[in-house]
């Protein structure tokens, strides 16, 4: 059975950091290209970073050079360590892993910035 998990997520003040972790089971997890996705009350969900199977990473505009998107194949996880939060940051985070045949989705993490 596949399993995938967020964490991480929290409450915290414009200016501040927090590391999302995402963990799945079930699956060889080094096959799969992995996304962040946020979405936000009345908005659409969106992709916010994206790591290959093989390491190549892609960011949203609105988090370049503030998120970094890395994976740890050992430990089947996959991580999103965000700096310098804005309230626009706001939303539910969720991880997305893809593979030619198949897609998993997370239940998601609340991140809520406060001004």
């Amino acid at each position: 059975q596949v399993q995938v998990v967020e964490s991480g997520g929290g409450l915290v003040q414009a200016g501040g950091s927090l590391r999302l972790s995402c963990a799945a089971s079930g699956i060889i997890f080094s096959i799969y290209a992995i996304g962040w996705y946020r979405q936000a009350p009345g908005k659409q969900r969106e992709l916010v970073a994206s790591i290959t199977s093989g390491g190549r990473t892609n960011y949203a505009d609105s988090v370049k050079g503030r998120f970094t998107i890395s994976r740890d194949n050992a430990k089947n996880t996959v991580y999103l360590q965000m700096n310098s939060l804005k309230p626009d940051d706001t939303a539910v985070y969720y991880c997305n892993l893809k593979s030619v045949t198949w897609f998993y989705w997370g239940q998601g993490t609340q991140v809520t910035v406060s001004s």
